[in-house]
C-alpha cells in the first residue's frame, strides 16, 4: 500500500509556492486524507490549490501541538473545510508562552478556537486510533519539563507559570510498507526520545523514519550532533526535516547521518 506525504506549508518556498514559518503537511493513506496542522496563516489554501489538492477531500485534520506556527491556519481550515474532526491533545489550551528576558510572549493556538469551533474538535488522551493503520501518540517519557525549561517556553496555569512539559505535542504514526513512519512537527520532546515512545508503544512493529522539524534552530553544533547520535541509536532509516531545524543544524545532520537525511521545503512529496 502506497503512502505520499505532501509538504504545504515550511519555510522553504519552491518557485511560486510560498513558504513561512511553520508547517503544515497532507498525508494520503489507504484512501484517506489527513492534514497534520495548517501553518501560521491561511497560506496553507493557497498551496493547497497550487498543488492541485482540494481542502474539502481532507478526512481528518490533526493538531501536532498547540503553538500559533502550526495552529494559526486551522480556523481557516475549520471555515473551508465542514466535514473533517480535528484531532489535539486534551491538554490543549491557551496557555503557551515563550520567555524573552523578563516577558512573556504568548505563542498559543487561536484565542476562542477551542469554543468557536468544539462541534468539530475531538479532545483525546492516551493512544489513539485515527483510522486502521493511523494512530496519535503522546508523550510517555518522564521530565519533559525540564526541555521546556531550557527552551524556555512556558504554560500559564491557575498556579502561574510552569515549564511547558509538552503534553499538548502528539506524533502522527502510519504504518507503512516499510515499517511506522513518524509525523511529529517540532520534535519538542526530542528526537530520540518520540521515536522511542513509539518504539515502546508498538513493540512488535519497525519504525521506519521520522518526518518533521526537530526544533535544531537554536541548539550548538555539539547539541546538534548529539541529537543525530541518538536518532542513529534508534535504527531508524529515514529522516525528512525541515521548519525548526532550520539550514545549519540540517548541514550538521547530513554530516552526521548522510543520505537518511531529507530536506522538506514546500511542495516536496515523499512517497513511502
Amino acid at each position: 500500500m502506497e503512502t505520499k506525504i505532501t509538504i504545504i506549508v515550511d519555510n522553504k518556498s519552491d518557485n511560486d509556492i510560498l513558504g513561512e514559518w511553520g508547517l503544515s503537511v497532507l498525508v494520503q493513506y489507504a484512501g484517506k486524507n489527513i492534514l497534520l496542522d495548517a501553518g501560521a496563516s491561511d497560506l496553507f489554501l493557497d498551496n493547497m490549490k497550487k498543488l492541485g489538492i482540494d481542502v474539502t477531500d481532507i478526512d481528518y485534520a490533526v493538531l501536532s501541538h498547540a503553538h500559533y506556527d502550526h495552529a494559526n491556519g486551522l480556523p481557516a481550515f475549520l471555515e473551508n473545510n465542514m466535514k473533517a474532526k480535528l484531532y489535539v491533545r486534551d491538554d490543549t489550551a491557551e496557555n503557551c508562552y515563550a520567555k524573552k528576558i523578563i516577558f512573556r510572549k504568548y505563542i498559543g493556538i487561536p484565542h476562542k478556537m477551542l469554543s468557536k469551533y468544539s462541534d468539530r474538535i475531538e479532545k483525546i488522551s492516551g493512544d489513539c486510533k485515527l483510522t486502521d493503520g493511523v494512530w496519535l501518540v503522546p508523550h510517555k517519557t518522564a521530565g519533559l519539563d525540564s526541555i521546556g525549561k531550557r527552551e524556555m517556553m512556558f504554560r500559564k496555569t491557575s498556579r502561574g507559570w510552569k515549564p511547558d512539559d509538552f503534553s499538548h505535542e502528539q506524533s502522527l504514526v502510519l504504518d507503512t510498507d516499510k515499517g511506522l513512519v513518524i509525523l511529529n512537527s517540532c520534535s519538542h520532546g526530542g528526537a530520540g526520545n518520540i521515536i522511542n515512545e513509539v518504539k515502546a508503544t508498538f513493540p512488535d512493529k519497525k519504525v521506519y523514519g521520522l518526518i518533521g522539524g526537530l526544533h535544531l534552530f537554536n541548539k550548538t553544533d555539539a547539541e546538534i550532533r548529539e541529537v543525530a547520535g541518538k536518532i542513529r541509536g534508534t535504527g531508524v532509516e529515514y529522516i525528512c526535516t525541515g521548519h525548526c531545524t532550520k539550514d545549519r543544524a540540517f548541514g550538521i545532520l547530513k554530516e552526521e547521518l548522510g543520505d537518511m537525511v531529507n530536506q522538506m521545503k514546500v511542495g516536496y512529496r515523499i512517497v513511502i
